[in-house]
């Protein structure tokens, strides 16, 4: 694998590790894993973080250290995106699915909570679906899930995501490189914030070629539509305590989402951070925060 070279994307790929990932439904292969433990002292119980399309780990790159000051924090870049392996091949949400896994026994963690955006809700939707029908003998503390198609009819897919599905399922001639990702990654986000640089975000994106593959990696919407009770049926029904943390100015997962998947699980909580869009990580760091903080300690 190239390294990145931007300094910022390479201090963060020398922060984490290629480790091999395979499965069921996954071909042996790399990902990148960043095992950060905690700083002060490790009070709470570990965190997963699963990324969503078409980013990577690096959305929780500036939030880390704060993430980590009680709690040893996981984050994984699923196949084919961020600093992981990416082989031309169709992608699943059962391999996705298969990465973690693998992670997660290899570094042999039986307990722990998971925080999830984006695709990433739904892969940890098939975990979860794992876990409840005793495949995967773990225990998931409690849920943290961030502006995802959790209902995807509800989804107001953008124009470039329409694009990449009426594509064949295979490698592009040419992709969009990181200038025109960047900018739509800044349409997904709250007009307040169209300032925030998206532009290491991209590089990712299309590091080791990932926008030419923008075409097979989008099919986990298709997957979502065919087989959504298989996915939303755990997220709505795992006994593990569920918080929702939400942008509600997000165009793509809009905010009735999420109250319909509180309405759907009236015991979870539901915090909106206010003025965000579909990156509420990236766009308002501190309520972030502040928001894991209330649910997660």
């Amino acid at each position: 694998m190239s390294d990145p070279t931007d300094v910022e994307l390479l201090a963060w790929a020398t922060r984490g590790r290629r480790c091999r990932a395979q499965g069921a439904s996954l071909a042996p292969q790399d990902v990148f894993v960043l095992d950060a433990p905690a700083r002060v002292a490790e009070d709470l119980e570990p965190l997963v973080v699963v990324h969503g399309f078409p980013t990577s780990s690096f959305d929780w790159s500036h939030l880390l250290d704060e993430m980590s000051s009680h709690r040893r924090v996981v984050l994984v870049d699923l196949p084919g995106f961020g600093l992981s392996d990416k082989p031309d091949v169709h992608y699943t949400l059962a391999a996705h699915a298969d990465a973690v896994e693998s992670v997660i026994d290899q570094l042999a963690l039986t307990r722990f909570a998971l925080l999830s955006h984006d695709m990433g809700d739904t892969v940890v939707g098939e975990l979860l679906a794992r876990q409840m029908e005793g495949r995967w003998q773990v225990e998931v503390t409690r849920r943290v899930v961030t502006n995802g198609s959790i209902y995807i009819a509800m989804a107001h897919l953008t124009d470039g995501q329409l694009l990449l599905l009426s594509l064949p399922d295979e490698r592009a001639g040419s992709g969009p490189g990181p200038e025109l990702l960047a900018a739509s990654l800044v349409a997904t986000l709250a007009e307040a914030h169209h300032d925030v640089d998206m532009s290491l975000h991209a590089q990712l994106a299309c590091h080791l070629g990932g926008d030419l593959l923008l075409p097979r990696t989008v099919r986990y919407i298709e997957e979502r539509r065919a087989n959504e009770e298989r996915f939303t049926g755990p997220i709505e029904a795992h006994p593990s305590p569920l918080h929702v943390v939400w942008g509600p100015e997000d165009p793509i997962a809009v905010a009735s989402m999420a109250e319909r998947l509180h309405d759907a699980r009236p015991d979870a909580t539901l915090r909106w951070i206010d003025g965000a869009g579909h990156y509420p990580q990236i766009e308002d760091p501190a309520q972030y925060l502040a928001a894991l903080d209330a649910v997660l300690g």
